[in-house]
């Protein structure tokens, strides 16, 4: 029957609903089960005496696991799961932000931005341009120092561990439990380098992912030399520099070649926060922090006790709070023109400058001099300054008295009345059109239409020479001058000699009305130190990329002539005569040819002085950029004195050499214009001088023989030696327009015997006519 033993027996279910177990306090053995006709256990059965003994009870299984032991055992066996169920899940996230990032076949480290290394004649750097603000060096060509302090502050095991260092950020997350807030960061440098480079500054639990493959990534592509300098090139210094080159160049205005200990080590420190920990904003927190860098490499074996102590006296105290220095203008400048010259700029180059940097300091220092010495007494708050050689290369500019206070270029972009300054132009001109440096014309009250142009003294000296009219100033004749030369032909003149704003065609151009800009007004006046040929102002002589290569080279080696020889000797003449007799006697340098002309707007505005030796041509300018007028400063005050200061500096050392021509005219057969010829000379003659020592005044006429006599006797070949004068037109009662003087004197004798000047010049004079004294072949016989 179903469900019986062989007794006929059913048996019977356990107490438990379940199976029986052997340790079972209740359970049976076979031949309990079989006791009372039940069904006996597979396999026969044992008679009662030979039953095994009563097992002693057991505790219940929750006492079983009880005690520390247990207690540990439950831990452990916990912790185990819940790491695996923690490595699920990070597996889970890190497929998860893994799948949002493209592909690592195409993950490539970004081009590092571009810069534009710019340096002077001697190839040192002037500055740095461009988002980074330094060049890129490799471990080898940078300072020692630089990597130590950083691997010792920021990361000790960067060359243990695999871009991920489980043990630093361990110990980070305990530093910063026990300090109870963040101390230390766990972030290796590839981790920074790969947020640097890929990912955004946000705090997200996707960007963390993210940074660890890609630090994981850089670590399998690159070797650990390669992401140190990497990671020092491009990481964030504080004050707009990016890279150890562009902040040793910030902070210590060196190469991050050339950084000591003391320096690395303030560097390295401002990693944790650049901006707070800036030398430039809190030097002693820059220099607390470095002497935790310096503990740090220390501990870790990098420098020695007694190097410590030598480091604690490198640090520096302090750094400017922004880039400072004239230089600054030219690098700004090259920026300006880059462009132009090799469109935009995709890879690190070199531009080559024309600039001399100790010229550039002299230049910055002779302004600042003079506008703390004077210029809170007259309201001179500013200044500026371009120097040129004869090839148009600048040599040395400042755009103002200081670029961290205004990086505005007043040398450059601001655009002012050049005043007297502009006279030069006007005067070759009349040259052009045969007149002569002993042509006279009378300084007198004129009219010329509703307009009286004055003197700057308000008094009138009568009859004088060219010469003596430039030396002087005076504005009477320099009007005349216009109106017999025509407006536009001084304004063809002054572009063909290098001015390029636009010039108005009326009288007063005389006096320099028309706005230009010191430099193209400085490089026009080079013509005249050259020998007559165009001086393109230009500061980029050459442009190459990193590897060498020529992206451009200027193209000034052959200029065109603008002047004939005749007229540059001529000229060169009249304005030595500025210097040694005339409104420019304070820019006198001793030992040295030179010429220039003062320039001053109305009021005092602006004051100016442009002048050169045979080896340079400055220009300097005085003012306020407000345009408030200063305290009766003449281009002979402020100008004149820096520009003398400046020259001194830039011609020490050098032999004097005179300028072109030496101040002597010849006749010339060719074309029956006085012409200039260079004689040797020691560079001591001239002093105002024409030929031999007659002076450039009324009684000073042409002192070669031939020209006395030509003047004396007018023999027939004087037509063929000077150009016929103007032809004279008759006044008309009325006055309708200026009329050209007619019949110039050449040899000093008066040309205004009959003759009507343009528009109504006369009147009451505050002074004497000068009366010119003729000479005689007698007079030059007796030495008289």
């Amino acid at each position: 029957m179903a469900g019986r033993g062989r007794s006929g027996n059913r048996i019977e279910p356990s107490f438990s609903g379940r199976p029986a177990r052997d340790d079972d306090e209740f359970s049976l053995d076979a031949d309990d089960r079989i006791a009372g006709g039940r069904s006996p256990r597979r396999g026969g059965s044992k008679p009662p005496q030979q039953r095994a003994a009563p097992r002693r009870r057991r505790e219940p299984r929750e006492r079983e696991g009880g005690g520390f032991f247990g207690f540990m055992r439950r831990m452990v066996y916990w912790c185990v799961v819940l790491f695996i169920w923690a490595g699920i899940g990070v597996a889970g996230l890190v497929v998860y932000y893994g799948s949002r990032m493209p592909s690592a076949s195409t993950w490539a480290i970004p081009e590092r931005p571009p810069n534009v290394k710019i340096t002077a004649v001697d190839g040192s750097v002037i500055a740095n341009r461009g988002a980074t603000g330094g060049e890129a060096l490799s471990l080898e060509n940078m300072s020692p120092y630089i990597p130590e302090a950083v691997i010792a502050i920021e990361d000790r095991r960067f060359y243990s561990h695999f871009g991920v260092d489980p043990l630093g950020l361990g110990r980070a997350i305990v530093t910063n439990l026990t300090a109870g807030h963040m101390v230390q960061g766990g972030s290796t440098l590839t981790q920074q380098l790969a947020k640097n480079l890929f990912l955004s500054p946000e705090r997200t639990l996707e960007r963390k992912v993210q940074e660890v493959l890609l630090s994981l990534w850089l670590e399998q592509k690159y070797t650990k030399d390669q992401i140190l300098a990497m990671y020092l090139n491009r990481v964030f210094f504080g004050s707009n520099a990016y890279g150890v080159e562009a902040a040793s160049r910030r902070y210590f205005n060196k190469s991050a070649r050339d950084v000591n200990l003391g320096e690395a080590a303030v560097l390295a420190g401002l990693l944790k926060a650049p901006s707070r920990l800036s030398p430039a904003r809190d030097a002693e927190a820059a220099n607390a922090r470095a002497q935790l860098v310096l503990a740090a490499m220390r501990e870790q074996g990098f420098i020695t006790d007694s190097e410590v102590k030598t480091a604690m006296s490198q640090t520096p105290a302090s750094a400017k709070s922004y880039w400072s220095g004239a230089g600054h203008y030219v690098a700004d400048m090259v920026m300006d023109e880059l462009p132009g010259l090799i469109g935009d700029v995709k890879e690190d180059v070199i531009v080559d400058t024309t600039i001399d940097k100790s010229l550039e300091k002299k230049a910055e220092q002779s302004l600042v001099d003079v506008l703390d010495k004077e210029g809170g007494k007259v309201d001179a708050s500013q200044a500026a300054l371009v120097s040129i050689d004869g090839t148009g290369a600048i040599r040395a500019l400042v755009g103002g008295r200081d670029y961290a206070t205004s990086q505005f270029n007043r040398a450059v972009k601001a655009k002012r009345q050049p005043g007297s300054s502009f006279k030069p132009f006007v005067y070759a001109a009349a040259l052009e059109k045969g007149l002569t440096p002993f042509s006279v014309f009378n300084d007198a009250p004129i009219r010329i239409g509703d307009w009286t142009p004055e003197n700057y003294e308000k008094k009138y000296n009568g009859e004088v020479t060219l010469a003596t009219a430039l030396a002087k100033s005076l504005n009477t004749v320099a009007a005349q001058l216009v109106m017999y030369d025509g407006p536009d032909q001084v304004i063809k003149l002054a572009h063909r000699l290098g001015i390029e704003s636009e010039l108005q065609p009326n009288a007063s151009i005389a006096l320099g009305t028309s706005e230009v800009s010191l430099m193209e007004l400085t490089a026009s006046y080079a013509a005249f130190m050259n020998g007559g040929y165009k001086a393109t102002p230009h500061v980029i002589r050459r442009v190459t990329t990193a590897e060498g290569k020529v992206l451009y080279e200027n193209t000034y080696d052959s200029p065109p002539r603008v002047l004939s020889e005749q007229i540059v000797a001529q000229m060169d003449a009249m304005m030595m005569g500025v210097i040694d007799n005339g409104t420019g006697k304070s820019a006198k340098i001793p030992g040295w040819q030179a010429a220039g002309k003062t320039g001053t707007t109305q009021n005092s505005r602006d004051a100016l002085f442009v002048g050169f030796t045979s080896n340079l041509t400055t220009g300097v300018w005085f003012g306020n950029d407000d345009g408030k007028p200063m305290k009766k400063v003449t281009g002979g005050g402020l100008p004149a004195k820096a520009w003398k200061e400046f020259m001194i500096a830039a011609h020490k050392g050098l032999s004097p050499a005179p300028l072109f021509g030496n101040g002597q005219l010849i006749a010339d057969p060719n074309n029956g214009q006085p012409m200039a010829e260079a004689a040797p000379g020691d560079g001591q003659a001239g002093d105002g001088q024409l030929g031999s020592g007659q002076p450039m005044t009324a009684e000073a006429p042409p002192s070669t023989i031939g020209g006395i006599i030509s003047g004396v006797f007018g023999g027939d070949d004087n037509a063929n030696r000077y150009p016929q004068a103007p032809v004279r037109q008759q006044a008309a009662s009325s006055g309708n327009g200026p009329v050209p003087p007619a019949n110039i004197a050449e040899g000093g004798g008066s040309g205004y015997e009959g003759v009507v000047p343009p528009g109504d010049v006369g009147g009451a004079q505050t002074t004497s006519s000068v009366q010119p004294r003729r000479t005689t072949l007698l007079d030059l016989i007796m030495g008289q």
